[in-house]
């Protein structure tokens, strides 16, 4: 698969390799930090001595490890209206990984192109925010895989704007920024350019809860997301539907410093123990992501 051809989260290799001064100006996040989620999964594991022991002194010595996430990707990652707590099942399921390791987690809410910048300069110890595994990104991080997903269209119920994911010139479609279908949409238009027909309409948000709200007010004819998100939000809003089939199936990985050296073996041994010991099936099932499920994580899995 090439890297173009991934349509989910993912940001520009050029905005990947910034080291340094530039690096940490590009990081600012809202300030918001949460601990952990405490879900179910997290409660309900035991730390592993071994998987312990390989977690770095600079990460275990304060017992938690600092996570970079954009909390605007319900149900994967939100806040939560009535506590302003971090959840979703992407964070269940993390603190479950840390708690495996011994560690509690902090999560500051960032902007999704600003995290990988954040781990590569140490702002944050690991990214947690649906991000895709891909070739490019891995120039700049390495990625502890834990779950798939393609990506959805939906349009509002009947789709009454007759959108097409596959011929949506002349449409005006919503996306996130910093994502992959952005990228996506600007192909599709040159396509759509080069048959003579009207350009794509792009309209794109800083955030995806504001995608789907566009949506439901009728202030755009359809939009593109991961998904679990898509499904979530037909689920939730009643007034959308998919279009089209999910397509680009890859890879969601853990993003860490290429220097976080056994760090990376030690998140494996974590995903691993939770598929053996049942936790990872429950954590997706009760959260209806379980289509997504994988049972061999794998360090830096992207295809080229």
């Amino acid at each position: 698969m090439i890297i173009g051809s991934l349509r989910r989260r993912a940001v520009a290799a050029s905005a990947l390799v910034l080291t340094g001064a530039l690096a940490l100006s590009a990081c600012g996040d809202n300030g918001d930090e949460t601990e952990g989620s405490g879900g179910s999964g997290a409660a309900n594991t035991s730390a592993d001595a071994e998987l312990s022991a390989m977690v770095p002194d600079a990460i275990k010595s304060d017992g938690k490890i600092v996570v970079g996430v954009d909390a605007s990707y319900p149900p994967n990652e939100s806040v939560d209206p009535a506590s302003q707590k971090i959840v979703g099942w992407d964070i269940e399921l993390f603190d479950a990984v840390a708690a495996k390791l011994g560690l509690k987690t902090e999560y500051h809410n960032a902007g999704f192109d600003t995290i990988i910048p954040g781990v590569q300069s140490g702002k944050y110890e690991i990214g947690v925010s649906s991000f895709t595994d891909n070739k490019e990104r891995e120039k700049a991080v390495d990625f502890v895989t834990y779950y798939t997903a393609g990506t959805s269209w939906a349009a509002l119920t009947g789709n009454p704007k007759g959108v097409n994911p596959d011929d949506a010139c002349g449409k005006s479609i919503g996306v996130q920024q910093g994502t992959v279908q952005v990228e996506d949409l600007t192909a599709k238009s040159k396509e759509c350019a080069a048959a003579g027909k009207p350009a794509i309409k792009q309209v794109v948000r800083k955030q995806q809860t504001e995608v789907n709200n566009d949506l439901v007010a009728g202030k755009i004819d359809a939009m593109a997301a991961d998904s679990p998100i898509i499904g979530d939000a037909v689920k939730k809003t009643g007034k959308l539907e998919i279009i089209g089939e999910v397509y680009d199936t890859a890879p969601y990985g853990y993003a860490l410093g290429k220097n976080a050296g056994q760090f990376k073996d030690a998140v494996l041994g974590a995903v691993k123990a939770l598929i053996a010991d049942g936790t990872y099936t429950k954590i997706l099932t009760d959260n209806g992501v379980e289509s997504g499920a994988i049972t061999e994580p794998k360090i830096n899995a992207a295809e080229s």
